[in-house]
C-alpha cells in the first residue's frame, strides 16, 4: 500500500465523516509533498506527489482544488485540537504574519496554543490590507475559538503591543478571559485609587536594568481596570527601554508568563523559511491562501507531536548551554517525516508517525 494510501486512512479517522474520500485522498497526497518539497510552490509539488500520474497532472488537481473546493476550516481547526499533545487549559497565543504575493498583501491573524517552545495554529482570518487588526477581527476570532472549543479551556491569552483597545480589552474582561499583552510604554494611564493620570513610563522611572516591578494597585487603561508589570531592559540601540504587561489578574508572575508569547514566532518560522516555506506561493485570492494555509497547519502539527514523541521516546533534543534547545520539535519531527519519505528502507519509521497522527493525546511504543 503506498505511503499516501496509507496517510488516507489515518485521515479518514479524524475527517471521514465531514469529508469525502477524493478530498482526503487529495490532501494526504498534498500534505505528503510538503514534506517531500519544503515549499507551497505548486510545481514543485506536483512532482512530489505519491502517484503514477503525470506531473501536469498532478499540477491541475492541485490547482483545481484550491480553486474550486471547499475546506471547512474550523475542521482543521478541530483535527488539531485533538491532536495536542497536553490537555487544557491552555495558553492562547494571538500575533499577526504578514508578506507580500506580488502586489497583494497577504495579511495573516493567528491564534495558536503555547506548548514547550513552539505554538500549535489552531485559527486565523486573512486582514484586508497590510495594518493591524482590528477589536472586532480579534473579537471574532475569539469567538470562533470559544465557539468550537469552549471558554474552559482558555488559561491565559498573550498577545503583543499592537493589539489593545477599548472594545477589546473590555471583551476580554466581560468574558472573564485572563490576559497578559504588553503596552507601550508611552501611553497614559488613571491610577484607580485616586484618579491621577500619569504616563506608565513615569509609574517604572526609577526601575533598574534588568529588573522587575509588579504594581499591586490597579490602573485604568482603555477605560478597563488594569495591573501593570515591568521589566528595564537595554534595547538594540544601547537605550534603557521598558517592556511593560498589563493584565487582569494581580498576577506577580505577568512577565514570566508573558514569555511564551515568543512561542508562536518560531511556528510561523516553521510556516516560512525554517519549514515549508509559505512565502513561496503566488496565490493572491484570500480564499485560496486559506486553503493552503490549512494544509501548511496540517503538515506543522503532524511534525510537531512527531518531534515530541521523538523527544519523549527516543532521542531526547539537546539542551544547549544558553538553556535552550538544539532544535525545535517541529524541525525534529519534520526530519523524522521526511527521512521516512524519502528512505525506502525506513518503513518503520512511517509507521510511527502515523500511528502518532491516528492517536490523540497519547503516543505509541517502540
Amino acid at each position: 500500500m503506498s505511503k499516501s494510501n496509507q496517510l488516507t486512512r489515518v485521515l479518514q479517522l479524524h475527517l471521514g465523516k465531514s469529508m469525502n474520500l477524493a478530498r482526503i485522498r487529495f490532501l494526504s497526497l498534498m500534505i505528503l509533498a510538503l514534506y517531500k518539497v519544503q515549499s507551497v510552490n505548486f510545481e514543485k509539488l506536483a512532482t512530489a506527489f505519491d502517484s503514477k500520474a503525470k506531473r501536469e497532472s498532478s499540477l491541475r488537481r492541485i490547482q483545481r482544488f484550491i480553486s474550486q473546493y471547499a475546506l471547512p476550516l474550523d475542521l482543521v481547526a478541530r483535527l488539531i485540537f485533538t491532536l495536542l499533545p497536553h490537555r487544557p487549559p491552555y495558553s492562547l497565543l494571538l500575533d499577526r504574519t504578514n508578506w507580500k504575493s506580488g502586489s497583494t498583501e497577504i495579511n495573516i491573524l493567528m491564534l495558536s496554543i503555547a506548548y514547550q517552545g513552539v505554538s500549535f495554529p489552531i485559527l486565523f482570518s486573512l486582514l484586508p490590507g497590510k495594518g493591524s487588526s482590528s477589536s472586532e477581527q480579534r473579537i471574532l476570532l475569539l469567538e470562533r475559538y470559544i465557539q468550537l472549543f469552549g471558554k474552559q479551556t482558555i488559561l491565559y491569552l498573550m498577545a503583543d503591543r499592537e493589539f489593545t483597545g477599548e472594545s477589546w480589552l473590555s471583551f476580554l474582561h466581560v468574558e472573564n478571559i485572563k490576559y497578559f499583552i504588553r503596552i507601550k510604554d508611552k501611553s497614559v494611564t488613571i491610577n484607580s485609587r485616586n484618579g491621577k493620570r500619569i504616563h506608565i513610563r513615569g509609574i517604572f522611572n526609577r526601575l533598574a536594568v534588568n529588573h522587575v516591578q509588579f504594581i499591586p494597585e490597579s490602573f485604568i487603561i482603555h477605560g478597563n481596570e488594569c495591573y501593570l508589570s515591568a521589566l528595564c531592559f537595554i534595547n538594540d540601540k544601547g537605550q534603557k527601554d521598558l517592556l511593560v504587561i498589563i493584565s487582569l489578574e494581580n498576577n506577580h508572575n505577568s512577565l514570566e508568563l508573558y514569555r511564551d508569547r515568543w512561542q508562536i514566532e518560531t511556528m510561523f518560522r516553521g510556516f516560512k523559511s525554517s519549514g515549508f516555506n509559505i512565502e513561496a506561493t503566488h496565490l493572491r485570492d484570500i480564499h485560496r491562501v486559506e486553503k493552503l494555509l490549512a494544509i501548511v497547519m496540517i503538515a506543522f502539527t503532524w511534525a510537531y507531536i512527531t518531534g515530541v514523541y521523538r523527544s519523549e521516546h527516543q532521542k531526547e533534543i539537546k539542551i544547549m548551554k544558553h538553556g535552550r534547545r538544539a532544535k525545535s520539535f517541529f524541525k525534529y519531527g519534520l526530519e523524522f517525516i521526511v527521512q521516512a519519505l524519502m528512505n525506502p528502507n525506513k518503513s518503520k519509521l512511517f509507521w510511527i508517525a502515523l500511528k502518532i497522527l491516528s492517536c490523540t493525546k497519547k503516543y505509541p511504543s517502540g
